[in-house]
């Protein structure tokens, strides 16, 4: 049979992105030359050990300290690629000199390729005695395994396995089911035979390591890179890399699409100490995010190396507006000073960069709500005279700097100025916020919209933002397999919502550059912005261009396009058979008949404004801990506010359990829909503030509030520093408009 290999153009130069490309190269053979697994001929396997032959010489591809084993671990088998449910199964097999396994069979094809070291295998016939309980095995073969030699083994046929002589051992092994999908696989007592009993699957199955000193490296090395933090948001929140972005474990079908949608991205996961990490890589690359790397020993093992640790959340971008002040020396006011100049009635405008919902929540009561990128826009409308002071205000520091030097850097004539520590500050000095407050947007008239779009162009300009029109964006959406896109609109919600560009996701400008890892997970990726006005996607082009990590491109579309409706289409991911639904009457009925416990597992913030009576809360990644001890006749019901996130984790729980979960139909909205009793609070909260950053804001207990609002107004003045300490950031900040 001639043999042919997949030729790749490997789209990032590092060897991780060039191991995961070959791979899928080898992959794409092996489904080529054995459609159907479960029917493998002898020829079409010969032909497969082939290419695993020729993946194995790629040794460069192979090197031992992404495979690390050591004394106090001499044998560690490494997941390359799996399909979901199982098929084409690829490994490393690391191992020291005398690594060795005692005679097994596979219940499945096996293939076995060098890259480094001697592995030899011993071939057994294998007979049936008298005693049914014991078989006879006779050595027929044995085979030295060096790069450039495979063998291939058939479901039935029993062999061992040894690495001989001085060198340590890589070895790829290739099987129709994965390691620990073959639960009839038996193992036998001595290499004679006699006794055989069931051979489980390796204790540990990782995936390849990164040291923090290569992923520093990485950082910088001009590839497409995603870090991504697996634990959950609350506790990622208190120790972690600088450009980690949060993706916890049991979240990842939700959230990878959208952070990481191209699945060939060079990705390394990040935990406390490597001991999610691996769980998280295998839910990936059966997911089809292949190119998983995991960083060895996570953030204690980067502490360790001498490397920056930062705290908090969205923090290069908030670490961004401090730099911006710090630079630029963006002008700020005091409250004292704010509240002085509107009891006197100055010519004066408050305008708060943050979203309507977070300004519905509370506001300083003279302000008018105006999110980051709606300034340019809209400012001359609600400051149409030149001589108003225009005073830009948020929560803490971040968008009130941003959104402040924003309308400096667009040239108003305006005089602006932050203020200083936002509505914190505001509370501290002993007084009061509004709430309920509804955002009220004016429509820019043609006068005003000509003067913002003239300031807009001017700053993506000088800031390297790149128009690019239909040919060109074809061109990137063409690409995206070798190249990230993103492509974004930036506009409100209702715009938004009432016409957008097919496939094109939602996130308003302000926010955009506010949160942007929540958004865009994998740096030196393309953004793409829909300029639907000729400002908004320029002004936050420009904030993006110089935060850095990104090439950030705007596009106007045609005249006359094909629009979408509605909200933005999340696309769930499964890893698990779907468990059944139950409605709400039906949870309802189980829990007041004592035959069912009630679990939401979404965010605690939601489950304190409302959750269903009598229900717990718990972050999804310790579920686990805390349904093991429940009477095991009791069903489990998991709920989230709109029910998606609980149809995800039940199916994680009842495969990792054995339990009876069901998720809840609809959620927690379809139990209120339905009239069933709710309630409000923490009674109930088992894990703390583990799922999400706990703002100083929620604290009833005044005392409490303020000194969350002092520790975290000194983290973030303290990021400057830490920004100094880390090292390169990628920002560059416009330089002073010398035509002004």
């Amino acid at each position: 049979m001639t043999q042919t290999h997949v030729s790749l153009d490997f789209s990032g130069s590092d060897v991780a992105s060039r191991r995961a490309a070959a791979v899928s190269g080898f992959i794409a053979t092996a489904r080529r030359l054995v459609p159907d697994p479960g029917n493998a001929t002898p020829d079409q396997l010969r032909a497969v050990a082939a290419a695993l032959e020729h993946l194995g010489l790629q040794r460069d591809l192979f090197p031992s300290a992404h495979f690390p084993v050591s004394p106090d671990n001499p044998a560690q088998v490494y997941r390359l690629s799996e399909e979901l449910g199982g098929r084409y199964a690829l490994y490393v097999s690391a191992g020291l000199p005398g690594k060795a396994q005692p005679p097994h069979d596979h219940t499945t094809w096996a293939l076995i390729a060098g890259v480094s070291g001697n592995e030899r295998n011993a071939f057994y016939r294998r007979d049936a005695t008298a005693d049914a309980a014991r078989d006879a095995l006779t050595l027929e073969r044995t085979v030295d395994v060096v790069p450039g030699v495979s063998v291939v083994l058939s479901p039935t046929d029993v062999h061992t396995i040894e690495l001989v002589g001085d060198e340590p051992g890589l070895h790829l092994h290739f099987y129709g089911r994965a390691l620990d999908r073959m639960p009839e696989r038996v193992v036998f007592e001595s290499h004679a035979g006699g006794t055989y009993r069931t051979f489980g699957p390796p204790k540990s199955i990782r995936h390849p390591t990164v040291t923090p000193q290569d992923l520093k490296a990485a950082l910088s090395d001009g590839d497409e890179i995603a870090v991504l933090d697996v634990r959950e948001t609350g506790v990622f929140s208190h120790r972690h890399l600088l450009f980690a972005a949060s993706a916890p474990l049991w979240r990842l079908e939700l959230l990878i699409d959208r952070l990481v949608p191209r699945p060939s991205t060079r990705i390394v996961l990040v935990d406390g100490d490597e001991t999610l990490s691996h769980e998280a890589a295998a839910k990936l690359v059966r997911l089809g995010w292949r190119n998983v790397s995991v960083l060895a020993g996570g953030t204690d093992g980067w502490a360790a190396a001498g490397f920056e640790i930062f705290s908090g959340t969205n923090v290069p971008s908030k670490a961004f507006g401090e730099v911006i002040e710090h630079e630029k020396q963006t002008p700020w006011i005091s409250s004292d000073d704010l509240q002085a100049r509107v009891e006197r009635g100055d010519n004066i405008v408050v305008v708060d960069s943050r979203t309507p919902e977070e300004f519905a929540a509370f506001s300083l009561p003279f302000a008018r709500s105006l999110p980051g990128a709606e300034l340019v826009y809209r400012i001359g409308e609600i400051a149409p005279d030149p001589e108003t002071f225009v005073v830009v205000n948020c929560a803490g520091r971040t968008r009130s700097i941003v959104g402040a030097q924003t309308l400096i850097d667009a040239g108003i004539p305006n005089r602006v100025a932050s203020l200083r520590n936002g509505t914190m500050d505001w509370l501290l000095t002993g007084r009061t916020l509004a709430h309920g407050r509804g955002a009220d947007f004016p429509e820019p008239a043609p006068a005003t919209l000509a003067a913002a779009r003239e300031r807009a162009a001017a700053v993506a300009q000088r800031a390297g933002v790149q128009r690019i029109g239909e040919a060109e964006l074809s061109r990137f959406e063409a690409e995206a397999q070798e190249r990230t896109l993103y492509r974004f609109d930036v506009r409100t919600r209702e715009e938004y919502e009432g016409g957008h560009l097919e496939g094109w996701r939602w996130a308003p400008g302000g926010q955009l550059v506010q949160a942007t890892d929540e958004y865009a997970a994998t740096r030196r990726a393309r953004i793409v912005l829909a300029d639907w006005d000729g400002v908004r996607a320029l002004t936050t082009g420009a904030w993006l261009a110089q935060l850095g990590g990104y090439e950030v491109s705007v596009f106007t579309p045609p005249a006359l396009p094909t629009l979408a409706t509605g909200s933005e289409p999340v696309r769930v991911l499964s890893s698990h058979a779907a468990v059944a639904l139950v409605s709400p009457q039906q949870a309802d009925a189980l829990a007041r008949a004592g035959n069912a416990v009630l679990f939401d597992v979404d965010r605690r913030a939601a489950f304190e404004r409302q959750h269903i009576e009598g229900a717990r809360f718990a972050v999804p990644d310790r579920l686990a801990a805390f349904v093991v001890d429940l009477p095991q006749a009791s069903t489990v019901v998991l709920t989230s506010p709109d029910g998606v996130l609980a149809r995800t984790v039940a199916a994680e729980l009842a495969a990792r359990t054995g339990r009876d979960v069901r998720a809840l139909a609809g959620g927690t909205r379809a139990w209120a829909a339905a009239g069933l009793g709710v309630a409000q609070g923490d009674a109930g909260v088992l894990t703390g503030d583990d799922d999400h950053w706990y703002s100083p804001y929620a604290h009833s207990d005044l005392q409490r509030r303020d000194d969350g609002f002092n520790a975290y107004l000194e983290w973030e003045l303290g990021l400057v520093a830490q920004l100094e300490r880390e090292g390169a950031t990628g920002i560059r900040l416009l330089p002073a408009d010398t035509t002004a």
